[in-house]
């Protein structure tokens, strides 16, 4: 299945979804993805077929472009999993559109398909077919991003000494499956509130509880403010799939909410821990970006 002469994704519009009546959120365009491209796809030992920088892009020629197609055996005849390419099943999928429960529209705008299967938005990744992911096309997360101010024992604020701001701390788990930090997130279930997908996310990768305590309803019922909407460069992405996702802060000011909380590491979880955040931080995926938002929206040092 060669993908070299598919056009480009065209930039959403946001006067359509005002003629809509939908909210206008800006979404953050990223404009090129290196986590998912060259070197060994993850859980596999399928390498990916090298991309330079310059011919990532779709609308690049790459004649030579010959990627290995792989999907892992974890995904099949799973219920978050969509058919095969070559089934009957396959041909009912209705891209770029809400599919039955499925949400399959990007919040990039609307992708553009090759053979009748869809191609990542932002380029070529050196894999096609699935991967791990269970999703053609758009795979939506939600990533809460929880946190706290950095305090002394006597419960002052901890600051730069130069700038004089204030240090944050986020609650972050250690991935099992590479070992670096990120934000507890997962994927929106079918039919599922965005927002019940980040309280739930929050109570079983931080607190090992398949329902959230009062606490956590409280708290996340207090208005989360959005920093991220968009593509996630995340090494799990192909050139037919990948995660897109819409992270929320839900900071606790004075400490005596969730701030409090013991954690206790999830399923996909080696550790969970409240850690100071800041530049120098190796996050996962595309996670440094949403982390900046944060810190910049609480005058925070970065």
């Amino acid at each position: 299945m060669s993908q070299n002469s598919a056009q480009e994704t065209p930039k959403s519009s946001s006067e359509e979804m005002a003629s809509k009546g939908q909210p206008v959120v800006p979404v953050v365009r990223l404009l090129h993805h290196k986590m998912c491209r060259n070197g060994e796809y993850p859980g596999s030992r399928i390498q990916r077929y090298p991309v330079e920088d310059a011919l990532m892009k779709w609308k690049k020629p790459f004649p030579d472009y010959q990627p290995a197609f792989y999907e892992s055996p974890h995904i099949a005849g799973k219920p978050w999993s969509d058919p095969s390419k070559d089934s009957d099943d396959f041909k009912k999928i209705k891209f770029n559109k809400l599919d039955g429960k499925v949400n399959r529209i990007s919040y990039l705008g609307k992708y553009k398909t090759f053979d009748g299967i869809p191609q990542n938005p932002i380029g070529r990744t050196g894999i096609i077919g699935r991967g791990l992911l269970g999703r053609w096309g758009p795979n939506h997360a939600a990533d809460p991003i929880v946190t706290r101010w950095k305090r002394t024992e006597s419960g002052e604020i901890v600051r730069n000494q130069r700038t004089g701001l204030g240090y944050l701390q986020m609650c972050a788990i250690k991935r099992k499956d590479c070992g670096k930090w990120a934000i507890p997130g997962g994927m929106v279930d079918p039919g599922e509130n965005v927002t019940a997908t980040l309280k739930r996310e929050f109570a079983e990768e931080a607190l090992s509880m398949n329902a959230a305590p009062m606490e956590v309803e409280v708290f996340f019922k207090l208005a989360g403010k959005e920093v991220y909407r968009g593509y996630v460069d995340d090494p799990r992405n192909t050139d037919n799939a990948w995660i897109e996702t819409l992270a929320m802060n839900f900071h606790d000011e004075n400490g005596d909410m969730v701030g409090r909380f013991n954690f206790k590491a999830g399923s996909d979880a080696a550790r969970v821990v409240w850690k100071d955040i800041d530049r120098n931080v190796d996050l996962y995926a595309n996670h440094s970006t949403m982390l900046k938002q944060v810190a910049e929206n609480l005058s925070a040092q970065w």
